[in-house]
């Protein structure tokens, strides 16, 4: 595996695994109606790549294909967006992905919203939940945590 910068390029790919993953591992813990608000098919691929382009972005790549990826807004120490391939799911890549973002940010906590799939994953890295909070998608509210972790 290879961790690498952010490419313009790769949007469109991050867009389908994001998709794939949250339609798939997602499941397991949102119902069908809330994985389909919460991942639709029509991402604005624009605002996406701004937002990459704004923060630290790491791609994890294994044989020329994006197996995950990962961002954080530096200044904030925000943790925006972390997924993982469906198929590559407890090989080590989210956690080297957290690895390489949270040594660069700014501030002395990182906080993340985690679903309800992801918040065992963080909890192992040293965040605490500290607050449980519903979400609102398309008129479809999803359960996630805000998380924090100080480095």
């Amino acid at each position: 595996m290879l961790l690498r910068e952010y490419k313009p390029a790769d949007c469109a790919e991050m867009a389908r695994l994001f998709y794939d993953t949250v339609h798939t591992v997602n499941l397991r813990d949102y119902t069908p109606e809330q994985v389909n608000a919460w991942a639709t098919e029509k991402v604005d691929l624009a605002a996406w790549d701004a937002s990459f382009r704004a923060h630290k972005t790491v791609i994890a790549e294994q044989n020329g294909e994006i197996i995950g990826f990962g961002d954080l807004d530096v200044k904030a120490g925000y943790l925006d967006r972390l997924y993982v391939h469906k198929d590559h799911q407890n090989e080590g890549v989210a956690a080297a992905i957290c690895d390489a973002l949270e040594s660069v940010a700014e501030t002395k906590t990182v906080t993340t919203h985690a679903s309800l799939t992801a918040k065992g994953f963080f909890q192992k890295r040293g965040y605490a939940a500290i607050k449980e909070q519903q979400a609102e998608r398309y008129g479809v509210w999803l359960t996630n945590f805000v998380m924090i972790k100080t480095i």
